[in-house]
């Protein structure tokens, strides 16, 4: 029984878990997966979005600017990496240089700062790299970068150490209205009770909302394909390039990354399937081909992975924020697709004023707004270094030789508010098995970890939860034990 339940750990659903944490209230998190950030959170183009793209007057374009001005203070709050890197939307046909004024004037009207149309040549002083076609482009200095992963994480942690408690491996089945005013929410891990329930989840946000409405929603799973390049060429470009942008989104952009990968992507292939996540040859043909585009000679060789993700996306394009007329006490947070990152903190704080209001919450006197991240090594001393070690040993053994990812940073990420379980969930920590690599070399060791510090058998440890086993049975050896 809770005041509060949302559904889905997402950075959407975290994002309100977080605000809610700010008040006198029992709350709770339903995750289907074994984590959080396992949906369209953990597969996307981590851009901060200036705010220029989405229609005037619509709560897409206003929860862009005001989750992009949030940034800075949750990055500095939260210890998460942040980077204002600017971004280009670059014209390489004469006969489309208007449409540049068009972005510039929406985003005047939407309220983003400091934006610019360039010329050919000032582009090319900024960007090198660009096509030799360019004719120009509009610079938006408000543009940034983020880890969405740690971002997510944080928001979740933090709301964790202010009281919200997260259920994984809990699938909303069906939910009914009682006679009693309460929302009766039945999982595959029991029923749960709530006052009031927030539906953040990601594309199946329609489904659950069907559960309780007459009045249907239909999420069309938009999936993107992306290619991620070696850090040996992060700094092709320093800004986010994205192309002119299309009925069917902002087009496929090359990015450096904040931990100095170069990324490019995404498609926009529409779907009926919620699971739909595997890229494919025509995707990925698609992704370098109109990249290339506007930035000449991409160093493709370099790639070292290929993903692809699911947006959530309305036929009418805009965030869903709202009660459901025929299901009071429910509140939708459906639709997030793009800019949904860069909007999150701002669609926290809206669904937290709402449930402020709607139930006459009243703050709590020792909200925690602080959290501290893993302890990295990248970038220490020798002398700072050799302290670390000094003070913990497990951070003078490197497990991840790509990333220089040490045992110490493992602990951390395993034994930390809602730690990690699965091999993804130390990778989206900490980075170990995001290199060259792929984690050829070290998941072994981190599975050796994972065994020690939680008890987990070999046999029962996932790459992500779920049937992803990585061992299925020993064959030889002393016999398997739990």
């Amino acid at each position: 029984m809770y005041d509060v339940i949302i559904i889905g750990a997402g950075v959407s659903g975290s994002a309100v878990a977080r605000e809610v944490s700010r008040y006198n209230v029992s709350a709770c998190v339903l995750e289907k997966c074994e984590d959080v950030c396992e949906g369209t959170s953990k597969a996307n183009s981590a851009i901060v979005h200036a705010g220029f793209d989405a229609e005037e007057g619509s709560l897409m374009a206003k929860l862009n600017v005001e989750g992009n001005e949030m940034m800075d203070q949750l990055s500095r709050d939260l210890d998460i990496p942040f980077k204002r890197n600017g971004s280009l939307v670059v014209c390489v046909h004469k006969e489309e240089i208007d449409g540049l004024k068009t972005l510039y004037d929406r985003g005047v009207k939407n309220g983003v700062k400091g934006l610019k149309i360039l010329t050919r040549e000032e582009a090319l002083e900024m960007e090198p790299n660009l096509s030799d076609d360019v004719e120009g482009a509009l610079y938006a200095p408000t543009g940034g970068i983020v880890c969405p992963f740690e971002l997510n994480i944080a928001m979740a942690e933090n709301a964790n150490m202010n009281g919200v408690e997260f259920r994984f491996n809990t699938e909303v089945e069906d939910i009914k209205k009682g006679e009693d005013g309460l929302f009766h929410i039945r999982t595959n891990n029991g029923e749960y009770i709530s006052k009031v329930v927030v539906n953040a989840a990601g594309v199946y946000a329609d489904k659950i909302h069907n559960m309780v409405s007459a009045d249907k929603m239909h999420i069309i799973e938009r999936r993107g394909d992306y290619l991620l390049l070696d850090k040996e060429v992060g700094n092709y470009v320093s800004h986010t390039i994205f192309p002119q942008p299309t009925k069917y989104g902002k087009g496929v952009l090359v990015t450096p990354t904040v931990h100095g990968n170069l990324l490019v992507g995404p498609t926009a292939i529409d779907l009926e399937n919620k699971e739909g996540n595997n890229t494919t040859a025509a995707g990925l043909n698609e992704v370098t081909a109109k990249a290339s585009e506007n930035v000449k000679n991409l160093p493709l060789r370099n790639v070292i992975t290929s993903f692809a993700g699911l947006r959530a996306h309305l036929e009418r394009h805009e965030f869903v924020i709202e009660e459901v007329k025929d299901a009071k006490g429910f509140i939708d947070v459906a639709g997030i697709e793009s800019p949904g990152l860069t909007a999150s903190p701002a669609i926290g704080k809206m669904v937290g004023d709402m449930l402020k209001d709607m139930m006459g919450l009243t703050e709590k006197s020792d909200w925690i707004a602080t959290r501290k991240g893993i302890k990295s090594t990248e970038g220490l001393s020798i002398d700072e270094m050799n302290a670390l070690i000094k003070e913990n040993p497990a951070y003078g053994t490197i497990v991840c030789r790509c990333e220089s990812i040490t045992e110490g940073e493992i602990l951390d990420a395993i034994h930390r508010p809602l730690g990690a379980r699965s091999l993804d969930g130390v990778k989206r920590r900490t980075r170990a098995g995001m290199g060259r690599c792929q984690a050829g070399f070290c998941s072994p060791r981190t599975m050796e970890i994972i065994n020690r510090e939680l008890g987990l058998s070999y046999e029962k440890i996932t790459k992500s939860g779920g049937k992803s086993n990585i061992i299925l049975e020993r064959t030889k050896g002393e016999e398997s034990h739990s």
